[in-house]
């Protein structure tokens, strides 16, 4: 048993749909960010980034989204939902997660919170800059899911493609958001149509994006 500390529709996403794909028994913990429960002492104990997700491992915590979807990959190997050391893909995989985590999650932070990047008066232009970086990233995706896909791995779904739509998810209100992109678009329509998406949104109560 793993405990996911959460909240709907966060970066947590990735780790609660990763443990539903895996069969991974697991016990939720909401963390009220209205409430800012992230900044709490108790919280900060176990993730003193102040974010989520925070998955309870071995009675020990792992921060970072990207992590979490590394780290249930290859406990859960039997699963076959993300390639091993020395199997075929395995390179794509670890330079897609990380590409993900290192250059579009960081946009997406400037895009939602850019007063934390400058001075106020600056922050339509430092939106503007965060959208060229966010729109970047969905012309490499898609380009290489027109080329290699239908998933992220190609014929074989992975984690790696719920990480994917995940952020595709959170564009979902910005002036061109990542459905536009024709191979985008036909991945998310697969990976919404999985029972694990379906499944997180009810527990989630999550409407947009359906």
């Amino acid at each position: 048993m793993v405990t996911l500390y959460y909240s709907p529709g966060t970066a947590s996403m990735v780790a609660h749909l990763a443990l539903l794909e895996l069969d991974v028994a697991h016990e939720l913990r909401l963390v009220d960010l209205d409430a800012k429960a992230q900044k709490s002492p108790e919280y900060l104990r176990l993730n003193p980034s102040g974010v989520v997700p925070t998955l309870i491992v071995d009675g020990a915590p792992v921060c970072e989204c990207a992590a979490i979807m590394l780290l249930l990959g290859e406990r859960h190997a039997d699963k076959n939902m993300a390639p091993q050391p020395g199997e075929a893909k395995r390179n794509t995989y670890l330079q897609w997660t990380l590409h993900l985590a290192n250059t579009l999650q960081p946009a997406f932070r400037q895009w939602f919170y850019p007063a934390d990047f400058g001075p106020a008066e600056q922050g339509d232009a430092m939106r503007a800059f965060a959208q060229k970086r966010i729109e970047a990233v969905w012309d490499r995706l898609d380009a290489h899911l027109a080329t290699n896909g239908p998933h992220m791995l190609g014929e074989k779904f992975s984690l790696l493609d719920l990480y994917a739509t995940m952020l595709m998810r959170w564009s979902r209100n910005m002036p061109k958001p990542a459905d536009r992109w024709p191979a985008l678009a036909a991945l998310a329509t697969r990976i919404k149509a999985r029972p694990s998406w379906k499944r997180l949104y009810e527990i989630e109560g999550l409407t947009e994006w359906a």
